[in-house]
């Protein structure tokens, strides 16, 4: 049994790993600054710290809990905010990481699993992208986790921290077996805003252009079910134990779900026809995303088992209270 510390463990993502990290037998401590999440939401069996990463009081006490690894999972992801609030992002994501790993390197803690993105990556120039793939991100988000991706290689060589990069698209779904059920707060992705007018907290879904060359029209995208990724931070973290190597690697299906695919599920399942809005292409918004993850099977054995369409769908109505 390892002690890890999960930064941003109230969160979407974070509260399936806790749980998954607690189920493997691990002492999982969760330390949150509630902005983006609740006290509620902490997983049940895992130990709370109130603090911010931006704070390096707050984090270098946490790091005195006899911690053997971080899962950091703290950052602003926002891409359009990053975009008009850049001082907000770069304090809370790039500031806050070298808070970490400062405190990581003074309290003796040597292995980190860094929940990336593929927004490192930018304009895709080929497709699947894989770790190969040039990164030039096309949004202050994706810059600041290329950034901290590029300081965690120093901290590597500098001060002997190993770390595993987890780069991937979009974070969907809800736990497979109905543990873990609490709600993104303010959501901007698709699949809240769709799960959110099919129980009538809004009027409509806004789908930002039908005339992309997809064979529907609508934008393709990686989905990986945030079961399959919590599995995917474990994995990470027994392969950083075990051979003491930091690395890279992609999550993904290779597979895609355009926009059209998802709301049309989404109708089947649930039965409710909502009301969806064509809109004007936003600017930025490649016509296709898709991530080779070879590596990631290659290095953990890991390969998505719960990203399909209906699983995704089924998992997401039940944690919003629709039965399907």
């Amino acid at each position: 049994m390892s002690n890890i510390l999960v930064v941003g463990g109230a969160g979407y993502i974070g509260s399936h790993v806790t749980k998954e990290l607690i189920k493997a037998g691990h002492k999982a401590i969760v330390f949150d600054n509630l902005i983006t999440s609740r006290k509620e939401d902490i997983v049940s069996g895992a130990d709370f710290i109130f603090g911010d990463v931006r704070n390096p009081a707050d984090i270098g006490g946490a790091m005195k809990q006899d911690i053997d690894a971080v899962i950091y999972l703290a950052a602003l992801k926002a891409a359009g905010e990053s975009m008009v609030i850049p001082e907000k992002y770069a304090v809370n994501n790039i500031s806050g990481a070298i808070n970490l790993f400062n405190a990581m390197a003074e309290n003796n803690v040597k292995k980190i699993i860094f929940s990336s993105t593929a927004a490192v990556y930018g304009e895709p120039q080929y497709l699947p992208i894989d770790e190969k793939h040039p990164t030039e991100p096309i949004n202050f988000y994706g810059f600041t986790k290329l950034e901290i991706e590029r300081i965690l290689k120093w901290y590597d060589k500098l001060k002997n921290i190993r770390f595993a990069a987890l780069r991937y698209f979009n974070a969907v779904g809800y736990d497979v077996e109905g543990v873990v059920n609490s709600l993104e707060q303010q959501p901007n992705n698709l699949l809240p805003v769709v799960m959110e007018a099919v129980i009538g907290k809004r009027p409509q879904v806004e789908l930002f252009g039908d005339d992309y060359d997809t064979p529907d029209g609508t934008c393709v995208r990686d989905y990986i079910h945030v079961s399959d990724l919590s599995s995917a931070h474990l994995l990470a973290l027994d392969y950083l134990i075990k051979y003491d190597e930091s690395f890279t690697a992609n999550l993904g299906t290779e597979s895609g779900l355009s926009v059209k695919e998802i709301i049309d599920a989404v109708k089947k399942i649930s039965g409710v026809d909502f009301v969806v809005k064509i809109s004007p292409r936003r600017p930025g918004d490649p016509p296709k995303l898709l991530a080779n993850s070879q590596k990631a099977y290659d290095l953990l054995g890991w390969k998505a088992q719960y990203s399909d369409i209906d699983t995704i769908v089924k998992t997401m109505l039940r944690a919003y209270g629709h039965s399907s």
